[in-house]
């Protein structure tokens, strides 16, 4: 027993300050991706979507070019498309903030 927690064992006080630079480092890196703004593009930018790093929707921007009454389909399709290159761009951030962190807690 005295070799698991003496000598060379768990340094309680070594390891609660790991966690606490961790939090930190967690708290930095949510604070970096709520002021980051990403941008969702589809159909060659005909509509964009703004995002911040942490997935608010700020905006939606369409190319009046994009509307076309008759075919109302393609214009969803277009900010669908756009919404999703806004969540990949979002994910992207979030892993490279994170770093090795989020692979810890089970992310990216």
């Amino acid at each position: 027993m005295e070799g698991l927690l003496g000598g060379g064992g768990l340094d309680l006080g070594s390891l609660m300050e790991q966690a606490s630079q961790m939090q930190q480092q967690m708290a930095q890196a949510q604070a970096e991706a709520a002021s980051t703004l990403l941008e969702g593009v589809a159909g060659g930018g005909a509509v964009r979507v703004t995002v911040t790093g942490t997935g608010e929707y700020r905006s939606v921007s369409i190319d009046p070019a994009a509307v076309d009454p008759d075919d109302v389909g393609m214009l969803e399709d277009l900010v669908l498309a756009a919404l999703h290159d806004a969540a990949a761009r979002i994910q992207e951030v979030q892993s490279q903030s994170m770093g090795g962190l989020g692979d810890l807690l089970g992310g990216g």
